[in-house]
């Protein structure tokens, strides 16, 4: 049973602001505590008065939620695995954006998915993530650990070279505009995109996808989730960019990438009765026909 839940958006336009107003009305009928992403100065409050807890760092607060929930699109829920990987809180996504993959509560059936996350309906997800590891601190203070996927790209117009090493073990070289190292959840972002593989989101491997390379015959590659990466970069130019989810940064080919899955999960909610697969037909409109 839920006592206590923390809301995170970074958004405010006026759907997700209506549906924060929606998840604070009916999480305090239930008489459950509610503690706030502090992204304004307004201070929030339960329909009967009851102040609501603001905080601007999760591990700084009274105390720990039983569950958050990232109300926006699935950039937003990329950001709230950040703030909570390391707490163990699992999350919940309520979209107020467009694909939602992710954020998979639809704002129609918030009533409907508090009373089922209130009663305890609903199974947890734990989701691998990948680490940049090197070169450390890639993003200063920001994490390396991405729940979607890593990729290194062209900087320029000039295509690069990307010679791969799992485990020590010479995979393959690609020319190509880059590669997209994805988790099974980031399978069906940025992965899908360019023709990867589709995982079911509690498999614990690693895709690599190939952006535009230049030889026709490459194709995704699926690895065992304990594979160690290492990846040295070349090009015409003196630098390519890494990509780390939300997160970007130049790096000089002098600098070798090496990825690993990281240590710690990423524990998701589902609601009893959804699934992946009724998200994959709904999200992608498989067998939709619009001739009918």
């Amino acid at each position: 049973m839920l006592k206590r839940v923390a809301i995170y958006t970074k958004d405010n336009n006026l759907k997700t602001r209506e549906g924060v107003n929606r998840l604070v009305a009916e999480f305090c009928n239930r008489g459950i505590k509610i503690q706030i992403y502090k992204g304004s100065e307004d201070s929030v409050i339960c329909p009967g008065g009851e102040l609501i807890e603001q905080f601007s760092d999760l591990s700084t607060i009274s105390g720990l939620p039983d569950l958050v929930l990232s109300v926006g699109g699935d950039g937003t829920f990329l950001e709230t695995a950040l703030k909570v990987k390391d707490l163990g809180i699992p999350i919940a996504g309520v979209n107020t954006g467009r694909m939602g993959f992710l954020a998979n509560i639809s704002d129609e059936e918030i009533s409907h998915s508090i009373d089922m996350l209130s009663n305890g309906e609903y199974q947890i997800i734990e989701r691998s993530l990948l680490e940049i590891l090197q070169p450390y601190g890639l993003f200063d203070d920001k994490s390396s650990t991405a729940l979607n996927e890593i990729s290194v790209q062209k900087a320029n117009l000039s295509m690069i070279t990307i010679n791969v090493f799992v485990d020590n073990i010479y995979l393959n070289t690609y020319w190509a505009d880059g590669l997209i190292v994805s988790t099974a959840t980031g399978s069906t972002a940025y992965n899908l995109s360019v023709g990867g593989p589709i995982l079911s989101p509690e498999d614990g491997s690693i895709i690599i996808s190939p952006i535009s390379p230049h030889n026709l015959t490459i194709r995704p590659i699926i690895l065992s989730g304990e594979s160690k990466l290492r990846m040295v970069i070349e090009g015409r130019s003196s630098e390519y960019l890494t990509t780390c989810d939300f997160r970007s940064r130049r790096v000089p080919f002098s600098e070798e990438i090496h990825i690993e899955k990281a240590p710690v999960k990423l524990k998701t909610v589902m609601l009893k009765g959804w699934d992946f697969y009724s998200t994959l037909r709904n999200k992608l409109m498989w067998g939709a026909d619009n001739r009918n």
